[in-house]
């Protein structure tokens, strides 16, 4: 299986890449301009070199879309809906793991601060975008820090909450979650949750910036998920 990070050369996207390589999954590395892609991914190469990764591979952001089998959207909100719609027609009939948090900062507010938008998160807007090309969206890695990402080889001891309305698209999400050591994938219901997931990254970024901490992250307990 091969997995394609749309917009994947920022430090959320290029961290999940890093770690699904080390895993030993093809991954492709995509961006709006193929060149920023091809260096990226140099780099990134070189970086993790020593934990035997499978190498990256950087593409412009609709071929790797094309070449990938599922796709992870890691971009700002400002540019979810121009991406999503340059993927769309390469993007048919595929599973993406839509990471897109809305923040206030998109127009000029706290970072700490969600921002509230139509249809209620950004993983309904992507599914609205991609709905006439079967695209089945699942919201996943929305709360996930970039410094746990980051901080390679360490395990990342936190659940990553997913939802979805597709059963098959989720149980694809959650293995490609907990290929990442530490992490633990837990289905929390239908698409129309993704609002409550996209909400706890704010939170995470004011308790971080409250307590000087980069690694914000939660465990779910009390609960048997089996």
């Amino acid at each position: 299986m091969k997995i394609g990070i749309i917009g994947g050369t920022g430090p959320q996207g290029l961290g999940i890449a890093k770690r699904l390589a080390i895993a030993g999954e093809d991954v492709i590395v995509g961006s709006r301009k193929e060149e920023k892609a091809l260096t990226v991914v140099g780099e990134a190469n070189e970086e993790i070199k020593e934990h035997n990764p499978k190498e990256l591979v950087g593409m412009a952001n609709e071929d790797a879309a094309a070449a990938a089998d599922v796709l992870i959207l890691t971009v700002p909100l400002q540019a979810q809906s121009a991406t999503l719609k340059t993927i769309k027609e390469n993007a048919k009939g595929k599973v993406l793991l839509d990471a897109t948090v809305p923040l206030e900062t998109a127009i000029g507010g706290p970072v700490s601060n969600p921002l509230h938008i139509n249809p209620g998160s950004a993983a309904e807007r992507a599914a609205k975008i991609l709905k006439d090309a079967d695209v089945k969206v699942v919201a996943a890695f929305n709360n996930i820090s970039n410094s746990h990402l980051a901080n390679i080889p360490d395990p990342i001891e936190c659940d990553c909450l997913i939802c979805g309305d597709d059963k098959e698209a989720k149980e694809i999400a959650s293995d490609i979650i907990e290929k990442i050591p530490g992490l633990r994938s837990i289905d929390i219901g239908p698409l129309n949750k993704a609002h409550l997931i996209e909400s706890i990254t704010p939170l995470l970024i004011g308790m971080n910036i409250k307590f000087k901490s980069h690694y914000g992250g939660f465990r779910i307990t009390g609960i048997d998920f089996e």
